[in-house]
């Protein structure tokens, strides 16, 4: 799933290719944008906002979409071919003279008129990689609920926008502490670290090919996608579990040793609808 770092390198792919350069293609492939029609207007710019990706055109416009599970903007050269899956997967051709951007299996593509794209993206918290950021105001939304968890707390994009199942497992470890800690139970020093954490992670990440949150090369990753593999803390077997509210919940990686905090039992239901994979 694309995470605020890695729409972000959407968005500037996105902006290099098309900003300031006349639209000579336009092709929406959904129903309600069938038949809009772009060309001839120029891109102003595209923004990342969260995990939202804002296409601004003049006259007023913004074509809004957002990635979710396996969402993606690929930009092709001329003459280069289409790499980014089926035909029948594209629902976005946008293109330029020289490089065309092409939108796979988006789930969520609107135009707006860019004067109201806080209808879209307005309920979202401060941006880890925005201009908004503002740690504070983060920490106050993330204490808001008290008694829930913290990694849905992080997952919440009305808290801080950035934020994935990566992430989340990802700053539970730097902070010493397991997903499903109430957030209300963390003291205020290690609480004020949780918007610190996940900014320094996103920053570092956010010209990065490959996603690194440990510093080093041998190791990408302290927990996620590592269960089974021995903590690179203390050795302990890194463990896994579904972590949700029930409509959507997404694999969660902790070492049981060193982050202290509430977590699912061994052989616990949400334990065995996970199964690691052989390479854990």
């Amino acid at each position: 799933m694309p995470e605020g770092d890695s729409v972000w390198q959407a968005a500037a792919r996105l902006h290099r290719a098309l900003a300031g350069r006349e639209l000579i293609r336009s092709d929406l492939r959904v129903p309600r944008l069938a038949t809009v029609d772009l060309t001839g207007r120029t891109v102003l710019d595209v923004t990342a906002r969260g995990k939202h990706l804002l296409t601004r055109v003049e006259g007023d416009l913004t074509l809004h979409s957002h990635l979710r599970m396996d969402g993606a903007w690929k930009v092709f050269g001329s003459g280069q071919r289409w790499t980014g899956g089926p035909d029948h997967q594209i629902r976005a051709i946008l293109g330029v003279e020289e490089r065309t951007a092409v939108g796979y299996r988006l789930p969520v593509l609107e135009l707006l008129r860019t004067s109201e794209e806080e209808k879209a993206v307005g309920h979202l918290g401060p941006d880890l990689l925005g201009p908004d950021w503002d740690p504070e105001r983060a920490l106050a939304n993330l204490l808001a609920d008290p008694g829930r968890a913290l990694g849905e707390a992080l997952l919440d994009q009305r808290n801080l926008a950035g934020v994935g199942n990566v992430y989340k497992s990802e700053i539970c470890f730097l902070l010493r502490v397991t997903p499903w800690l109430p957030v209300g139970t963390l003291p205020a020093d290690l609480a004020t670290r949780v918007p610190v954490v996940a900014r320094k992670l996103l920053e570092a990440n956010r010209d990065r090919p490959v996603r690194n949150t440990t510093g080093h090369r041998t190791q990408d990753l302290f927990v996620y996608g590592r269960a089974r593999r021995p903590c690179p803390r203390c050795g302990t077997a890194i463990r896994v579990a579904d972590q949700g509210d029930g409509s959507r919940e997404r694999p969660t990686y902790w070492c049981p040793a060193c982050q202290t905090g509430p977590a699912p039992a061994p052989g616990s239901p949400a334990a065995r609808r996970i199964r690691p994979r052989p390479t854990d």
